[in-house]
């Protein structure tokens, strides 16, 4: 059922274009279809990786999974800063991370009740988290005091995001030599043929990009209408969205009993914003607008420092409990009440 409804769904991406484009709708209601239509849109991006990896192998297979799997962020970050709204990119990156760890991770506890993780695995991305945290305190503390925006702390940004993107890839290369000689096995049943996933993957990429330039520019105007912050709207609103078909996924699995891999999707998640959607951003941001500097307010840097800490408490015994679940997805309330009243300031 779930799945039909999200296929049905992709109707929302020629709405969207044609209220905006043929009607001329207001871009409160452009910011909400198209909102609404990013969320089948990762899915299929998603769905169309899986898809490519049944016939390249798990090590292939997950690097275009990683790759692609984040291209609406990606996405929805540099039309942004080409925008010249950098606090919507760092909102967004901020409540990527947040809410994979504590909402996610805690309605997927919630959801599977008492299991068991692959502790050691949990811990090693929580660690990524909070070295990717560690080192952004570079360019975010001196934004603490004067301009956040000024070149200098681009510069700065620079070694940090290189660092953060190359760890990225010694992980990608380690993952990519451990399969490397793993026996490659045909494709299940009922897989796409290897264009097929791949042109659905290109056409979806595609649709992904007008629909996400229509949100982040009708996103000041719909945040307006309803009285809420630019930040709160990133943070939240436009985090979720961009993350809504792995919050989906992650719970589901959960939902079935699987409560390793679904705590699999939901940090490793959060790892993957920290390590590779954040220093590609900072990368390419001058290609499409100034340079964005990686200046997260205090606020952003003590929510994701404080949400992989929690985490890290909740599997450090390698088991789930759903009073954890409830506990972690409160704490992302509260965060989120925290964005509502910080606003942009």
């Amino acid at each position: 059922m779930g799945s039909k409804l999200l296929w049905a769904s992709l109707a929302l991406t020629p709405v969207v274009l044609v209220a905006h484009y043929a009607l001329g709708a207001g871009d409160t209601l452009v910011f909400v279809l198209s909102a609404g239509a990013l969320v089948p849109l990762a899915w299929l991006v998603g769905r169309a990786t899986e898809h490519v990896a049944e016939h390249t192998g798990p090590g292939i297979g997950g690097f275009v999974n990683a790759s692609f799997g984040n291209a609406p962020e990606l996405i929805i970050a540099l039309i942004a800063v080409g925008d010249g709204l950098p606090n919507v990119v760092r909102g967004s990156i901020t409540g990527s991370v947040v809410s994979n760890l504590l909402l996610v991770f805690g309605l997927a506890i919630f959801v599977g009740g008492d299991g068991e993780l692959d502790r050691r695995s949990m811990l090693l991305q929580l660690s990524l988290v909070l070295g990717a945290v560690a080192l952004l305190l570079a360019p975010s503390l001196p934004g603490w005091h004067g301009d956040p925006e000024r070149h200098v702390l681009y510069v700065v940004t620079l070694p940090v995001a290189s660092v953060l993107f190359v760890v990225y890839l010694g992980i990608t290369a380690l993952n990519l030599r451990r399969h490397r000689d793993a026996p490659r096995r045909p494709a299940a049943t009922g897989a796409w043929d290897l264009r097929v996933a791949i042109l659905a993957l290109a056409v979806t990429t595609i649709a992904t990009a007008f629909v996400s330039e229509l949100l982040v520019h009708s996103l000041d105007a719909f945040g307006r209408a309803l009285g809420l912050s630019q930040f709160f709207v990133a943070a939240v609103i436009v985090a979720l969205v961009g993350n809504a078909a792995e919050h989906g996924g992650a719970i589901l699995v959960a939902k079935r009993g699987e409560m390793r891999l679904a705590s699999e999707i939901a940090v490793s998640s959060a790892a993957q914003v920290a390590v590779f959607v954040t220093p590609v951003i900072a990368l390419l941001s001058w290609l499409v607008g100034a340079g964005l500097p990686l200046s997260f307010r205090p606020v952003e840097i003590a929510t994701m420092a404080g949400a992989a800490a929690l985490v890290v408490g909740v599997v450090l015994d390698g088991e789930t409990r759903r009073w954890e679940g409830v506990t972690l997805a409160g704490a992302y309330a509260l965060a989120a009440v925290g964005y509502g009243l910080v606003g942009d300031r």
